[in-house]
């Protein structure tokens, strides 16, 4: 057995009370209080979350762009200065390589925010595809990520800094803004279906930054784990890679169509593809599910319709925002309407689910 890995916030974890898990080879927290109260806090007020086991790679050079557009989905072209995009890889058959944030920096300069269960993979899938005058460098050791989400996370990290936060449009960042004496590149992004910001900075700045956030929100911000950002993120239906997305599962499958652009002047991989499930309809999709009899269906729960079984499920839990149990799952495309009723097999007996209209949670527009 290899020794789990560890973000440099780690020698922190035990002083804000963290309970641990091994999550893709990373001793990650799960919770610091629990799961419901950091789940709520994030929706009613603000969470700061360690994310800093997420790859990051930076693309430089005349042919970044032209490499990005071969590598990705999404139009990088259509990219201003200082704004970000979400986008995926994918191998030739459509399936999914990686989900990821494309940064544009400068005309030739990007970095490519990843998962961090897949860098390697990625970085590998990268340096195999480069052409032209390119350089990548994995830069995601030297790189610390926080998160802060919320609709009080505008509030409280703006009393670290003389930057209008409020100028920061959404999937729009700054890179050098000063964070109570700390330079970080700050984006205004998420994933967990409120407003926040993800914050890049050099690791041996995160302990002391993630710190100052903690004492600057007081009692509005609460320290929260891999389990809140879990429910969180599935609330507004936001994919996870190796859940609603994989080698197996396509961006069209999964719902997230619209970051693939078949049209685009520069051929990606996987165009052809996905450009033939966009045109006639990919043979599953992502529906949500919502049980009219107890239970909770968990991942790979199977999904029927009579004795066919149609599917299965990707993501369920019991709905912290809705105290629903609820689900996300890849059915055949012929089972997928809203409003039909379905069996999920949990430990052996078939239990009533209904489709239903996703995401699950919106947040009100201020």
């Amino acid at each position: 057995m290899s020794a789990l890995k560890q973000t440099p916030l780690y020698p922190l974890y035990k002083e804000y009370g963290a309970k641990t898990i091994d999550f893709g080879g990373w001793d990650l927290p799960v919770q610091f209080s629990s799961i419901l109260e950091e789940h709520e806090a994030v929706r009613t007020k603000a969470g700061l979350f360690d994310v800093s086991h997420m790859g990051e790679v930076e693309v430089k050079g005349p042919d970044a762009l032209a490499f990005i557009q071969k590598m990705t989905t999404n139009d990088a072209s259509k990219l201003a200065v200082n704004q970000a995009q979400y986008s995926l890889m994918c191998f030739p058959d459509g399936g999914t390589v990686d989900d990821l944030l494309v940064y544009k920096l400068a005309d030739d300069h990007y970095i490519l925010v990843i998962n961090a269960s897949n860098i390697d993979k990625d970085v590998e899938w990268m340096e195999r595809h480069v052409e032209g005058n390119v350089s990548l460098r994995n830069i995601s050791e030297e790189t610390a990520q926080l998160a802060l989400q919320g609709p009080l996370a505008e509030q409280i990290l703006q009393k670290l800094t003389g930057e209008d936060l409020s100028a920061i449009g959404s999937f729009r960042f700054l890179p050098h803004v000063n964070l109570g004496g700390i330079d970080a590149l700050v984006s205004r992004s998420g994933y967990t279906g409120e407003d926040g910001f993800e914050l890049y900075v050099n690791s041996q700045d995160a302990p002391a930054l993630w710190k100052i956030i903690l004492e600057a929100g007081g009692e509005d911000v609460l320290p929260c784990g891999l389990g809140a950002r879990d429910t969180l993120r599935f609330e507004a239906r936001l994919p996870l890679y190796g859940q609603e997305l994989s080698g197996d599962i396509s961006p069209i499958e999964a719902g997230v169509g619209f970051a693939v652009k078949v049209d685009k002047e520069i051929p990606f991989i996987g165009q052809e593809a996905l450009r033939e499930q966009k045109e006639k309809g990919a043979a599953r999709k992502l529906v949500g599910l919502e049980m009219l009899e107890r239970g909770i269906p968990r991942s790979h729960y199977p999904v029927y319709a009579g004795d066919e079984r149609i599917g299965e499920v990707t993501t369920g839990t019991q709905s912290p925002t809705l105290k629903k149990n609820v689900g996300l799952a890849l059915l055949n495309r012929e089972h997928s309407a809203i409003g039909t009723e379905v069996e999920v097999e949990i430990r052996n007996k078939r239990v009533k689910a209904h489709i239903v209209q996703t995401p699950f949670y919106k947040r009100a527009k201020a």
